[in-house]
């Protein structure tokens, strides 16, 4: 997979073969990964003296709607692309419309990777003694932010 910077301002993802799909689709799967949804784990932060049932009735199922919309908005980019590209090598473009709605989707999958398996400072890990599941979700994790550092630096910058 590679990704580069559009004239248009916005960044282009393509990809080699059908693992490259699958690990783009992973976004979401990562993010419904962990028994609560981010709304409600940032909801549950707040405590009783900060409102924290007012955040709970207020806040938190208007977040919770942001964020699954957000995340349904990249699931049918990426399905879409999928179906374009055929299942084989292809691209995906992220517009400057879109930034947004693909750091947030990327943002909640590294946050619920965190959660599940709590790598904590990675210059202190060797992925070489992690299980495989533990491995690939860090590097799924570490794809993640790559894609996040990329949309900042060339489209949300």
């Amino acid at each position: 997979m590679k990704a580069m910077p559009t004239l248009e301002g916005g960044l282009r993802i393509d990809t080699e073969d059908a693992s490259d799909w699958e690990l783009l689709r992973s976004i979401i799967a990562d993010t419904n990964g962990c028994d609560n949804d981010l709304a409600t784990r940032l909801g549950g932060l707040i405590s009783e003296d900060a409102g924290a049932e007012d955040w709970e009735e207020y806040i938190v199922p208007d977040l919770r709607e942001a964020f699954q919309d957000e995340l349904a908005q990249i699931a049918a980019a990426i399905e879409s692309a999928i179906f374009h590209a055929e299942g084989g090598p292809g691209p995906i473009w992220i517009t400057p419309d879109d930034a947004f709605q693909w750091y947030s989707s990327l943002n909640q999958a590294r946050l619920s990777l965190e959660e599940h398996f709590q790598f904590g400072l990675t210059e202190e890990l060797d992925p070489k003694n992690f299980t495989p599941t533990r491995r690939a979700a860090f590097f799924r994790s570490k794809f993640y932010c790559t894609i996040q550092s990329l949309l900042l630096e060339y489209v949300m910058g």
